[in-house]
């Protein structure tokens, strides 16, 4: 089993920045992709941004591409989502999620982190 557990949410004013931190554990992960997913009130759940945890390649949801960064930190176990020029449109739920590489369907998922940004 994988268990995420993800961190650094808060309340920001607009123009501001967060890092949000997913910390894995339970299986070794080399074979894992890692998203960031969020879901604001009364929307469905999207896609933000992906890392593979083999070889490091990485996507972008085309409304965070250029402002939010996905890295990883393979000795902690850690992804982290580094959110500049944040928007109130950005203002969700944020959850990571693991899947096996290849495989489409996210199959471990965190508690999710609020983040709030205020205009």
């Amino acid at each position: 089993q994988v268990q995420l557990v993800e961190s650094g949410g808060g309340s920001v004013q607009a123009g501001g920045s967060l890092r949000l931190s997913c910390a894995a554990s339970g299986r070794t992960f080399s074979s894992y992709d890692i998203g960031w997913f969020r879901q604001a009130p009364g929307k469905e759940r999207e896609f933000v941004a992906r890392i593979s945890w083999n070889n490091g390649s990485r996507r972008y949801a085309d409304s965070v591409k250029g402002r939010f960064t996905i890295s990883s930190d393979n000795v902690q176990k850690t992804v982290y989502l580094q959110m500049n020029s944040l928007k109130s449109e950005d203002t969700a739920v944020y959850y990571c999620a693991a899947r096996y590489s290849g495989s489409y369907d996210y199959s471990h998922w965190g508690q999710g982190t609020q983040v709030t940004v205020s205009s």
